[in-house]
């Protein structure tokens, strides 16, 4: 079984319109820059393996709250036990949203096509041609795999939004225009403002974020290209 290296009780922000509780896993194939969570993906070790059993001891007192369970990362799709998982929070009654870099596009479709998680959300990391994306990654990035994985999420057998997160010095407002228009997928584009904290680069530590009206305002337009 898959080690859970973070626990979550309670959620806003994970599931759009739901209240979840959420799952961290461990390690991921990108090195991007502005990634917080890097402790999680360099050194796991660090973090207490959460039994499972302990889990769902507590998700018993929260049923009645909870709306489902997100499982991120790091890099779920990573993990070859990451269907059995799934399967585990399902037999408890639990609906399940994945989070992911769409790097594992035959995984994700096989959990979409098997009927085993009810919503997803893929970070898309720039606009999809290789130097952009490769340096929001921070590393060279075969862009194939992530714009299958867009496709497949584009036919619409599961519910999905694509996020952006978006860092000033890396990330132009004509760059996220330019992803509206190869996504268009209206509603389902969000983007999110960049954390500073604890970046994975320190240079990006000291860095502003956009204003959140501006944001606000570029994601309004973006929205509206279908």
């Amino acid at each position: 079984m898959i080690e859970i290296k973070g626990f979550l009780e309670t959620s806003f922000l994970d599931w759009p319109g739901k209240l979840c509780s959420v799952f961290f896993l461990p390690y991921c194939n990108f090195r991007c820059p502005y990634c917080h969570n890097h402790p999680l993906v360099f050194h796991p070790e660090q973090y207490a393996t959460i039994p499972l059993r302990d889990i769902f001891d507590r998700l018993r007192s929260l049923r009645n709250w909870i709306d489902g369970i997100c499982i991120t990362g790091g890099e779920p799709t990573l993990h070859t036990g990451l269907l059995s998982l799934i399967r585990e929070i399902k037999r408890h009654g639990f609906p399940v949203k994945l989070d992911t870099n769409g790097s594992n596009p035959q995984r994700l479709e096989n959990l979409i096509e098997a009927g085993e998680i009810d919503f997803v959300s893929m970070d898309v990391k720039a606009p999809l041609d290789p130097f952009r994306y490769s340096r929001s990654t921070g590393l060279s990035t075969n862009l194939k795999p992530v714009l299958e994985s867009v496709e497949i999420l584009r036919r619409g057998m599961v519910e999905y939004e694509f996020r952006m997160t978006v860092v000033p010095g890396l990330h132009t407002e004509e760059d996220i225009q330019a992803l509206g228009h190869q996504l268009r997928v209206g509603r389902r584009f969000i983007l999110q403002n960049f954390n500073p904290e604890n970046a994975l680069d320190p240079s990006l530590r000291s860095v502003t974020p956009y204003d959140p009206k501006l944001l606000k305002k570029i994601e309004r337009e973006v929205q509206e290209m279908e």
